[in-house]
């Protein structure tokens, strides 16, 4: 490899649901990889398992990603999400502040949700159903249960959340949107949380924003106002925009080969494994997760000066042979499946039970309400979404 003009980042795969070659090629042969992002600058790509898990569990690599030297993912200084990273905590504010989020975020809170979650499951795929086929199983179950989940645990009223996608692809974005854009729609989104908040504030409910309030309020300031702001505003983004996408891409991969949808249908007892199997295969799942290196650190054998940025790929370490047999093969019973797909370490995903939840009872609604659900197009010509730093299908057409 040329490491005087690296390889543009991310890379592209042959199809929506295969994986860029270039993934194996550099576990192969070259785990620390020069690579060019969207802005022009140059960051390292680590696509081993046991190099990922190091870095991420290693406070050394951090998420200031706006220090002077550190690499721009987009051209767009205004920051996006990237912008967001950077202003991450760390050490002992970002430990005080998982263990009280995560009061709130309880996994008892998020297995109360499951029948209602179920609910709406079914009624947005009847709803689906009456429109007619071929439908789009994205726009009509994929988008809308993940929002309302996460407005659901969050207190945001109905009428509020179709206005979350486009504030969410705002600030997701690498190449879809300019700055003036970027910047215009945060600051509407900025605006619309700090009403809610003092909407909360005269009125608390039973929901996790009103528990954050709560905490502001009567734990010493060590959750101040701001950053439960940007806590509910990170917890909106992230918890549904990234199952969104994948419920989409589940159901791709899971519709390609014929027969793992009829082995589902056999035997539902297989829709929690096979849900953490998609997890571990996505092919399609966006940048990866940046590291800024605050000092000199050994991986894979090579010495990364301090002020390097790395560039986490979970999907590519989720196919890594020496970590996974058959890597490359979806099996819908694999066990153990330690995959790294909500991150490891004390930056890993807060929402991944909800995920799983809203993954694995979406499952059970198509199984058990459209069993003979199929892809209305050849799986190799499912487009993907473009321009975002997480990976998605614009549309998944299905006929029953």
């Amino acid at each position: 490899m040329d490491v005087n003009e690296p390889p543009a980042y991310p890379f592209r795969n042959p199809s929506a649901l295969e994986p860029p070659p270039e993934w194996a090629e550099l576990r192969r042969s070259c785990p620390v990889a020069p690579i060019r992002l969207a802005s022009g600058d140059r960051a390292l790509l680590l696509t081993r398992y046991d190099d990922v898990r190091q870095v991420l569990s290693d406070p050394r690599f951090t998420r200031q990603l706006d220090a002077p030297d550190a690499a721009r993912a987009t051209a767009q200084e205004s920051g996006g999400v990237f912008g967001s990273l950077g202003r991450s905590m760390t050490g002992d504010e970002h430990r005080a502040w998982r263990q009280l989020v995560g009061r709130a975020f309880t996994a008892r809170r998020v297995t109360a949700m499951r029948p209602r979650i179920e609910a709406m499951a079914g009624h947005l795929v009847e709803e689906m159903a009456a429109r007619g086929q071929p439908a789009d199983l994205v726009s009509g179950v994929g988008f809308p249960l993940p929002v309302w989940a996460i407005c659901d645990l969050l207190g945001v009223p109905d009428t509020d959340r179709d206005r979350f996608s486009y504030w969410s692809d705002t600030l997701l974005s690498m190449t879809r949107y300019g700055a003036a854009e970027i910047d215009a729609a945060q600051a509407e989104f900025d605006a619309y949380l700090v009403a809610l908040v003092e909407a909360k504030r005269a009125g608390p409910g039973d929901d996790l924003i009103s528990e954050l309030l709560a905490m502001v309020e009567g734990l010493d300031g060590r959750l101040t106002e701001r950053l439960m702001l940007s806590t509910a505003k990170g917890l909106l983004v992230a918890g549904h925009e990234t199952t969104a996408n994948m419920i989409g891409k589940m159901a791709s991969m899971l519709l390609a080969d014929r027969s793992r949808w009829e082995a589902l249908l056999a035997d539902p007892s297989l829709i929690p494994p096979a849900v953490e199997e998609v997890l571990r295969f996505d092919a399609n799942p966006g940048f990866g997760m940046p590291r800024y290196l605050s000092e000199e650190v050994e991986v894979a054998g090579e010495t990364l000066p301090k002020g390097t940025t790395v560039v986490c790929s979970l999907a590519a370490a989720n196919r890594d042979e020496r970590r996974f047999e058959q890597a490359g093969e979806l099996r819908l019973d694999r066990a153990p499946n330690a995959h790294v797909t909500f991150g490891v370490g004390p930056h890993s995903c807060l929402g991944q039970a909800l995920a799983r939840v809203e993954l694995q009872t979406v499952l059970k609604v198509l199984l058990e309400r459209l069993p003979s659900l199929a892809l209305a197009v050849p799986h190799g010509e499912l487009e993907r979404r473009e321009g975002l730093i997480v990976g998605g299908l614009e549309r998944v057409p299905v006929r029953w």
